[in-house]
């Protein structure tokens, strides 16, 4: 096949339609079936607590603490091997071998039982590792394939297919879950846990066809292993003679250990604390509380946009958390389908902008003249994954230590207090 060249609209085409693949499984196995299944097990057998190498865990901590394990993981490895493959030329290497490793054990995630947990969530780990670790290699190809005029557009192209991509399966699960009597829909979960890993194998193909290969000559030595740790090091010294930027950093790591731990929580906890009344109505009304939240994240990157306009960005994600501080306390009293209802139409309003927003206010405090960018931005990827690993390690050990998820959902409201008072720290221009 011939070489496409940088800019091509069929490369660029290929690049955006992994978002198509993979985000099936933050739809899918993150979000919505996988905690509904999850859950379930536990149900089935009357039970709240699991023992594991003699300690006695909630299922809710459990899941946490594996997650937090998943995050600290590629935290670790994410600049190892981002090194090696920028110096190797090799990226198409490591995107394939992640995506493998992760589609596989969505498939695998059929056998998930608590007979055998710990290989069950082994499982759920790589998945875990398999997607996070393959975004890595495939945002790192995006100056490669893409002029900087084309960047934004096509960066936002492969998230809008990711969206109506991970919709239609989900569609499809919940299809085959609700078409099947009460006995039969663990059965339909797992099938499509299957689909899953399939879908994102079989359509991450067409990128693989088409994106570069541009594999070097250069050998592998032990300088260049921790190449990516030194770029860290390089950048945490230059961030720290950037008072702004220093100051920001500080605020974004706090607060967002808290929006990433209640994204990745929220259906564990509508699936287990909410009265839905039947397993039906607990499966449709989750899906449609994620939907929800997804659908008016829109509305609310796009309401943030304009706020930012008229008050700017650090005067908005002030109001962002303090509106997370409400959200939080409401969501300690939330006991019905309807409270739950309410409070994902608020997560999604709050939720769409604060990412966005945290991202390019980060870009933002960036010295215009520097010419590692790049780096930087690795910087606050490896950031945000470790507020990640602190945020789910404490919302599990409270959840585990009180029995109550609700308390470690108060106990978030601390990150997003400390993370306002930071803010108010950072210049507003």
């Amino acid at each position: 096949m011939q070489k496409l060249q940088k800019g091509d609209s069929k490369l660029l085409n290929a690049w955006a339609f992994y978002d198509w693949a993979n985000s099936v499984y933050a739809l899918v196995i993150s979000s919505t079936i996988f905690p509904l299944y999850y859950g379930a097990l536990f149900r089935q057998k009357n039970i709240e607590e699991i023992v594991l190498f003699g300690f006695s865990i909630r299922s809710e901590a459990l899941i946490s603490y594996v997650t937090a394990l998943g995050f600290l993981i590629i935290a670790f490895i994410s600049p190892l091997l981002s090194g090696i493959a920028d110096y190797l030329g090799n990226k198409k290497f490591f995107l394939k071998l992640f995506c493998y490793v992760g589609a596989v054990s969505c498939m695998s995630l059929y056998f998930f039982s608590l007979d055998t947990v710990i290989l069950s969530l082994v499982s759920y780990l790589l998945a875990l590792i398999g997607f996070w670790g393959s975004l890595v290699f495939y945002n790192s190809y995006l100056p490669d394939i893409a002029h900087k005029e084309q960047q934004d557009k096509i960066s936002a192209k492969g998230f809008s297919l990711g969206y109506v991509g991970s919709v239609v399966l989900l569609l499809i699960c919940l299809a085959m879950v609700m078409s099947v009597a009460d006995n039969q829909k663990l059965q339909m979960m797992r099938y499509s846990f299957l689909l899953v890993g399939i879908w994102w194998l079989g359509f991450s193909q067409y990128t693989y066809y088409y994106l570069p290969n541009n594999k070097n000559d250069n050998k592998l030595h032990k300088n260049v292993i921790f190449n990516g740790f030194k770029e860290l090091r390089k950048v945490w010294q230059q961030i720290k003679e950037l008072k702004s930027l220093r100051r920001y950093l500080g605020a974004f790591f706090v607060y967002s250990m808290a929006v990433q731990t209640i994204m990745i929580i929220a259906a564990y906890f509508g699936e287990k604390e909410v009265q839905w009344g039947s397993d039906s109505k607990r499966t449709m009304g989750l899906i449609v509380s994620i939907l929800l939240i997804q659908l008016i994240a829109v509305l609310g990157a796009w309401l943030t946009s304009k706020l930012v306009a008229k008050y700017g960005n650090i005067v908005v994600l002030i109001g962002l958390n303090f509106s997370w501080i409400l959200i939080c306390t409401y969501a300690y009293f939330v006991i019905t389908p309807n409270d739950f209802y309410i409070a994902a139409a608020f997560v999604g309003l709050v939720m769409g902008g604060i990412q966005s927003l945290s991202r390019s206010t980060y870009s933002k405090f960036i010295p215009e003249d520097s010419k590692d960018t790049t780096s930087f931005f690795s910087f606050y990827d490896v950031a945000e994954k470790i507020g990640i690993v602190i945020g789910m390690f404490t919302y599990g050990y409270i959840a585990d230590v009180t029995g109550k998820i609700q308390n470690a959902i108060l106990f978030l409201i601390l990150f997003f207090v400390v993370g306002l008072l930071l803010l108010l720290r950072v210049p507003k221009k």
